[in-house]
Protein backbone atom coordinates (compact mmCIF):
# COMPACT_ATOMS: atom_id res chain seq x y z
CA UNK A 1 0.00 0.00 0.00
CA UNK A 2 1.90 3.19 -1.02
CA UNK A 3 1.14 6.35 1.93
CA UNK A 4 0.17 9.32 -0.42
CA UNK A 5 1.41 12.38 1.61
CA UNK A 6 -1.86 14.30 1.75
CA UNK A 7 -1.91 17.87 0.76
CA UNK A 8 -3.68 20.99 3.01
CA UNK A 9 -4.73 22.86 0.63
CA UNK A 10 -5.96 26.63 1.95
CA UNK A 11 -9.53 27.27 1.84
CA UNK A 12 -12.27 29.75 2.90
CA UNK A 13 -15.00 28.79 4.65
CA UNK A 14 -18.30 29.95 5.10
CA UNK A 15 -20.63 28.26 7.51
CA UNK A 16 -24.08 29.22 8.61
CA UNK A 17 -25.87 27.86 11.28
CA UNK A 18 -29.30 27.80 12.17
CA UNK A 19 -31.29 26.55 15.51
CA UNK A 20 -35.15 26.23 15.05
CA UNK A 21 -36.84 26.03 18.36
CA UNK A 22 -40.87 24.94 18.34
CA UNK A 23 -42.32 28.04 16.17
CA UNK A 24 -39.66 30.83 17.20
CA UNK A 25 -37.48 32.21 13.82
CA UNK A 26 -34.53 30.48 13.53
CA UNK A 27 -31.67 31.68 15.71
CA UNK A 28 -28.72 32.32 12.51
CA UNK A 29 -24.82 32.55 12.89
CA UNK A 30 -22.78 33.04 9.64
CA UNK A 31 -19.09 32.96 9.90
CA UNK A 32 -16.37 33.47 7.70
CA UNK A 33 -12.93 31.55 8.62
CA UNK A 34 -9.92 30.56 6.92
CA UNK A 35 -9.50 26.64 7.14
CA UNK A 36 -8.39 23.72 5.19
CA UNK A 37 -8.88 20.99 2.99
CA UNK A 38 -7.08 17.49 2.51
CA UNK A 39 -8.36 15.34 0.04
CA UNK A 40 -8.18 11.48 1.53
CA UNK A 41 -8.61 8.05 -0.17
CA UNK A 42 -12.32 8.04 0.97
CA UNK A 43 -13.29 11.81 0.70
CA UNK A 44 -12.14 15.02 2.27
CA UNK A 45 -11.04 16.62 5.82
CA UNK A 46 -12.41 20.43 6.02
CA UNK A 47 -10.92 21.99 9.58
CA UNK A 48 -11.21 25.64 10.60
CA UNK A 49 -9.97 27.01 14.18
CA UNK A 50 -12.64 28.76 16.42
CA UNK A 51 -12.91 32.10 17.51
CA UNK A 52 -14.40 34.19 20.13
CA UNK A 53 -17.26 34.72 18.27
CA UNK A 54 -18.39 31.28 18.52
CA UNK A 55 -17.39 30.95 22.05
CA UNK A 56 -15.04 28.12 21.82
CA UNK A 57 -11.91 29.81 21.21
CA UNK A 58 -8.89 27.29 21.53
CA UNK A 59 -11.08 24.31 19.98
CA UNK A 60 -10.25 23.01 16.57
CA UNK A 61 -13.60 21.91 14.34
CA UNK A 62 -13.12 19.27 11.65
CA UNK A 63 -15.38 17.85 9.00
CA UNK A 64 -14.35 14.43 8.15
CA UNK A 65 -16.45 13.62 4.94
CA UNK A 66 -16.74 10.04 3.98
CA UNK A 67 -19.10 8.13 2.07
CA UNK A 68 -22.70 8.76 3.37
CA UNK A 69 -21.25 9.92 6.77
CA UNK A 70 -19.91 12.96 8.01
CA UNK A 71 -18.30 13.46 11.60
CA UNK A 72 -18.14 16.63 13.11
CA UNK A 73 -15.04 16.47 15.54
CA UNK A 74 -13.76 19.37 18.38
CA UNK A 75 -10.83 19.23 19.95
CA UNK A 76 -9.15 21.53 22.58
CA UNK A 77 -11.42 23.93 24.87
CA UNK A 78 -14.48 22.06 24.23
CA UNK A 79 -14.02 17.96 22.91
CA UNK A 80 -17.29 16.52 21.19
CA UNK A 81 -17.75 13.88 18.15
CA UNK A 82 -20.90 13.83 15.92
CA UNK A 83 -21.83 11.55 13.39
CA UNK A 84 -24.31 12.89 10.71
CA UNK A 85 -25.72 9.97 8.36
CA UNK A 86 -28.88 10.97 6.29
CA UNK A 87 -31.85 9.00 8.08
CA UNK A 88 -29.91 7.41 10.60
CA UNK A 89 -29.46 8.31 14.19
CA UNK A 90 -25.87 8.37 16.28
CA UNK A 91 -25.45 8.75 19.90
CA UNK A 92 -22.19 10.70 21.02
CA UNK A 93 -20.61 12.04 24.46
CA UNK A 94 -20.07 15.94 24.81
CA UNK A 95 -17.55 16.78 27.07
CA UNK A 96 -18.05 19.95 28.71
CA UNK A 97 -16.12 21.43 31.69
CA UNK A 98 -18.92 19.90 34.16
CA UNK A 99 -19.40 16.69 32.87
CA UNK A 100 -20.79 14.18 30.04
CA UNK A 101 -23.74 14.32 28.07
CA UNK A 102 -25.34 12.06 25.96
CA UNK A 103 -26.41 13.70 22.39
CA UNK A 104 -28.57 12.22 19.83
CA UNK A 105 -28.14 13.14 16.24
CA UNK A 106 -30.87 12.50 13.75
CA UNK A 107 -30.28 13.71 10.12
CA UNK A 108 -32.86 13.99 8.03
CA UNK A 109 -30.51 15.77 5.08
CA UNK A 110 -27.22 15.12 4.25
CA UNK A 111 -25.59 16.69 0.92
CA UNK A 112 -22.83 18.28 -0.58
CA UNK A 113 -21.20 19.08 -4.05
CA UNK A 114 -17.65 19.27 -2.51
CA UNK A 115 -14.41 18.83 -4.45
CA UNK A 116 -10.97 19.65 -4.36
CA UNK A 117 -12.40 23.19 -5.93
CA UNK A 118 -14.50 23.89 -3.33
CA UNK A 119 -18.24 23.26 -3.36
CA UNK A 120 -21.24 23.49 -0.60
CA UNK A 121 -22.53 21.21 1.96
CA UNK A 122 -25.93 21.32 4.07
CA UNK A 123 -26.91 19.04 7.17
CA UNK A 124 -30.19 19.20 8.88
CA UNK A 125 -30.71 17.39 11.99
CA UNK A 126 -32.45 17.45 15.05
CA UNK A 127 -30.39 16.95 18.20
CA UNK A 128 -31.45 15.86 21.62
CA UNK A 129 -29.32 16.46 24.41
CA UNK A 130 -29.48 13.61 27.50
CA UNK A 131 -32.59 11.88 25.48
CA UNK A 132 -34.85 15.45 25.01
CA UNK A 133 -35.42 17.41 21.97
CA UNK A 134 -33.75 20.78 22.32
CA UNK A 135 -33.97 21.70 18.99
CA UNK A 136 -33.68 21.39 14.86
CA UNK A 137 -30.42 22.92 13.78
CA UNK A 138 -28.82 23.49 10.08
CA UNK A 139 -25.49 23.87 8.82
CA UNK A 140 -24.81 24.98 5.70
CA UNK A 141 -20.94 24.93 4.84
CA UNK A 142 -19.68 26.83 1.76
CA UNK A 143 -16.16 26.06 0.84
CA UNK A 144 -13.47 28.27 -1.87
CA UNK A 145 -9.86 27.64 -2.93
CA UNK A 146 -7.30 30.81 -0.55
CA UNK A 147 -5.85 32.02 -4.00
Amino acid sequence: MINIEHEKLPVLLSIRGEQYFDDIDPDATELMTEGTMVLTEDGMVLSYEETELTGMEGTTTTFEVKGPQVILTRTGTVNSQMVFEEGRQHTSLYETPFGELTVDIQTSTLKHNLTQRGGVMEIKYSIAVEHTVTGRNCFKIRVRPKH
